[in-house]
């Protein structure tokens, strides 16, 4: 069984930064497209930002120029670094790569 552990959400004020981490059990993330989604409450899971094999990264319009996902193969990790933190950023982020699904850490962005 793979299993997805991320890690490094938090509170932060607006306009702060975080660096969230998802380290997997095996060498999934060589092979495959990684993902990261997020869900505020009420509303749906959307995909915030994802990266191919080929280095090919792909954002959804409202983080564009804010977050950068990146992997590590070697570690067997995925990052998405968040810069200039908005409130409305406030979410759980997981990370997933086919049908895998971390089980979400949680960020919060206070004005």
């Amino acid at each position: 069984q793979v299993q997805l552990v991320e890690s490094g959400g938090g509170l932060v004020q607006a306009g702060g930064s975080l660096r969230l981490s998802c380290a997997a059990s095996g060498t999934i993330f060589r092979s495959n497209t990684v993902a990261w989604h997020r869900q505020a409450p009420g509303n749906q899971r959307e995909l915030v930002a994802l990266i191919t094999t080929g280095g090919s990264t792909h954002y959804v319009d409202s983080v564009k120029g804010r977050f950068t996902i990146s992997t590590d193969n070697a570690k067997n990790t995925v990052y998405l670094q968040m810069n200039s933190l908005k409130p409305e950023d406030t979410a759980v982020y997981y990370c997933t790569c086919i049908y895998y699904w971390g089980q979400g850490t949680q960020v919060t962005v206070s004005s």
